[in-house]
């Protein structure tokens, strides 16, 4: 009876959901105390029944339960208790239930976090999220129910993709989605705003800490897909442009750019419009991602194969929302208008240049991603959009947006005159540019056009995030969570261009056929091929092959790299073999029996790019210990007492 739970336990669900939207949104507007009150049962109510939902969906699994359809088809009895737990949301259906049941944690941590608010926006806040979660009910019960039953049971299931069954993606789909999901919180912050005609620099303010949230766990999700695509594919690439990794990295760009527009609005009241408008856009391309990742109208290693049944229902459901957001957009908009003004160097210039840089990144890999879905339609022919065309097209808008922060960081508020910040200006560059030229043509010896560029941009950014907190130091002044966070993020984004810059322009790589005790140079490297052995898992069996490394005939390490065949799909994958080192990885991907002995390897050896996830992680940390900021407490306490424009709240170093 697991199974039936779980689906009345959705049904239910989504009943809750229903009244948790309706009263949210109508209470505030009947000003009904009673009905605004009842949103906080109905939403925990919800979250109990998504989680026993998921609850009763792993406990499926666990025991092998081949009677439900989606076990059977994502399960086996020989498959690990890990994996069988990370297989509930290893295909469409499960996901769905864990994208839910995050959102309702989320909705959950929106109701607790707004108690202090003034109750109408904070119950249109949870009505919105009450919306959402309707809506994604309404189509799991309709058209991806995990818990029908097979009649009869199959005495076996299909396995999970072999390619899942790896620990990275086990954890790779719920940080994701957390960050995902937490966007949906942003989009309620921007629709109650709209609904109450409440523009002013509070919501904001209570708006930032929920976005910047949301930003650190799509940051951590998408840095972890890249290190698994890297281990795990077998080519060693850790981001190819793939449609999937750009439906996650469009809503990580547009929520970067949101979380800055907020910090004008909330400092100086400015950007209202556009600050509405990002928060719309960054769900609107997390739906856009739910729709393509399964909709069936991509093929990619990371989507769901779905019926188009499915992706109509998403597609509708994405047009009822985005486009009842617009239309309040539209409506409140006469309201957006803010007398304020500031100069062409001040930091609000930076940050709207910054912006919409940003915004035309996004669109250029939106354009991308879009066009080979809409030649197909349009009867065309396939078209195939990939780096050749991602590649520059972003560097066009991602280059002036680094220099441009670079100087930003350091202009004032309101009043922009540079001519007091020229020396560490000046000084940064210089030190940057010596930097970027010492490691391109000292350290490594070589590159492309753009490498030294690349890493003096990285130094850049990291010596001009410095500036501000040392000065704060060196006058013994109290450097605030948000100047810390901000600092700290900035100082991962420098870290990360130069590690990326340094992978793309020195990468050494090649592919090769050896026998046993056959060797192969790759830069100061030596690998010394002896030969395969059988291997086997607990699912599995194929070889492994042994390599020794040496360096100018020093030993630096003995790699195995194997070749699995997966018993029950037969599907055959890469375990990449991968060495860490301070600042070099070295690969080496095992290939196909080429008779006689030999087989082929790809080596690589990339420098530094270990420090691309870690940049990640430093950036995610930055902006966690920025909305730990002493102000966002303050403003939460201080909420129904709070005026339009709180100037005590809002000191110069907010940041």
């Amino acid at each position: 009876m697991i199974p039936e739970l779980g689906q009345f336990a959705l049904i239910l669900a989504m009943l809750l959901a229903a009244l948790q939207a309706f009263f949210g949104i109508v209470g505030p507007a009947l000003k009904r105390e009673r009905w605004m009150a009842a949103v906080t049962p109905a939403v925990s109510g919800q979250v109990v029944m998504m989680a026993t939902a998921m609850g009763c969906l792993v406990a499926s699994f666990v025991a092998n339960d081949f009677s439900v359809a989606y076990v059977a088809e994502n399960s086996n009895s020989a498959l690990p208790l890990f994996y069988r737990v990370a297989a509930v949301w290893g295909s469409h259906s499960g996901s769905l239930i864990l994208w839910i049941f995050l959102l309702g944690c989320w909705s959950v941590a929106a109701a607790v976090g707004t108690q202090r608010l003034p109750k109408p926006f904070a119950s249109r806040v949870i009505g919105v999220l009450g919306l959402i979660s309707f809506g994604f009910l309404l189509y799991t019960l309709a058209t991806s129910n995990p818990f029908l039953r097979l009649d009869p049971p199959w005495p076996d299931g299909e396995d999970l993709n072999p390619i899942l069954q790896d620990p990275g993606l086990a954890g790779h789909p719920p940080i994701l989605y957390t960050g995902y999901v937490g966007l949906a919180v942003a989009f309620a912050f921007a629709g109650a705003a709209m609904l109450e005609g409440r523009l002013d620099r509070d919501w904001a303010r209570w708006t930032r800490p929920w976005t910047t949230a949301a930003w650190a766990f799509l940051t951590c999700g998408i840095a972890l897909g890249s290190w698994w695509a890297y281990y795990t594919l077998g080519w060693g690439g850790f981001w190819f442009w793939d449609p999937v990794e750009n439906a996650s990295f469009m809503p990580w760009l547009m929520a970067t750019a949101l979380i800055h527009s907020l910090a004008v609005t909330e400092k100086r009241g400015l950007f209202k419009s556009w600050t509405l408008l990002l928060a719309v856009l960054a769900f609107s391309l997390s739906l856009v991602g739910t729709f393509l990742v399964r909709s069936g109208v991509l093929v990619s290693v990371h989507s769901f194969a779905a019926s188009p049944t499915r992706g109509t229902f998403i597609l509708a459901f994405l047009i009822v929302m985005i486009g009842s957001a617009l239309a309040l957009y539209a409506w409140r908009a006469p309201l957006l208008k803010s007398e304020a003004g500031f100069e062409l160097t001040a930091r609000e210039s930076f940050l709207l240049f910054n912006n919409i840089l940003l915004v035309t990144a996004c669109a250029t890999v939106f354009a991308g991603t879009m066009a080979p879905l809409i030649s197909s339609a349009l009867g065309l022919g396939k078209l195939s959009v990939g780096p050749p065309y991602f590649n520059p097209t972003f560097l066009l808008s991602i280059l002036p947006l680094l220099a441009l922060l670079s100087v930003g960081i350091h202009a004032r508020w309101k009043r922009g005159n540079l001519s007091d910040r020229a020396r560490p200006i000046v000084l940064t560059l210089i030190a940057a540019a010596v930097v970027g030229c010492a490691v391109v043509f000292g350290l490594f010896t070589g590159g492309r056009v753009l490498s030294p560029v690349g890493v003096a941009l990285g130094v850049w950014i990291i010596l001009s995030s410095l500036v501000d907190p040392i000065d704060r130091l060196r006058r013994h002044i109290t450097i605030p969570r948000a100047v810390l966070g901000m600092t700290l993020a900035h100082i991962g984004l420098g870290i990360f261009v130069i590690s990326i810059t340094s992978v793309e322009a020195f990468t050494a790589e090649r592919d090769v056929a050896l026998a046993q005790g056959q060797t192969a140079q790759l830069g100061a490297y030596e690998f010394r091929f002896e030969g395969i052995r059988p291997i086997q898992g607990p699912n599995y069996s194929g070889v492994g092959g042994t390599v020794i490394v040496t360096r100018h005939g020093s030993p630096v390490a003995v790699m195995y790299p194997e070749k699995r065949e997966y018993w029950v799909q037969h599907t055959v994958t890469t375990a990449s073999s991968i060495r860490m080192y301070y600042t070099t990885n070295i690969l080496i991907a095992l290939g196909q029996d080429l008779g006689d002995g030999r087989w082929s390897l790809r080596l690589q050896i990339r420098p530094l790019v270990t420090f691309i996830w870690l940049a990640a992680l430093v950036m995610a940390a930055g902006g966690m210990l920025a909305i730990s900021d002493r102000r966002y407490r303050l403003a939460r306490a201080a909420a129904p007492e709070l005026s339009a424009v709180v100037p005590a709240i809002t000191r110069s170093e907010a940041g």
